[in-house]
């Protein structure tokens, strides 16, 4: 996956929306307001943050070399994906599907019946 199959995978999502809180270089994706993706412009090879179930956070760790502890997130609930090439666009695209849930799943139950 490059930048623009990732934005635009995020941006296919119910109530996303897309913007540059911190810096100029880091896009972030939003769910209703609460962040699920960041992934800089600048780095390569492109990598990028999400959220994961903390289970699956030490999973994917020991399982694939390109995933590591959330850059500048919390290291229980974040993973940082390297997109090198090791892992399939499918593989990729189930880690963004699934951050996305997880932060839906904590948002207002009013919020989540309108998505």
């Amino acid at each position: 996956m490059n930048i623009e199959d990732i934005r635009m995978h995020c941006l296919s999502k119910p109530a996303v929306t897309e913007g540059f809180p911190f810096d100029e270089d880091t896009l972030v994706f939003k769910v209703k307001g609460k962040m699920f993706l960041l992934v800089s412009l600048e780095k390569i090879p492109l990598s990028f943050n999400v959220k994961a179930d903390p289970d699956d956070v030490i999973l994917y760790q020991e399982q694939y070399d390109e995933i590591t502890p959330g850059y500048h997130m919390s290291k229980k609930h974040w993973i940082t994906v390297h997109c090198d090439g090791g892992l399939s666009s499918k593989f990729l695209s189930k880690l963004i599907d699934d951050s996305y849930r997880l932060v839906v799943s904590t948002l207002p139950k009013k919020d989540r019946l309108d998505l």
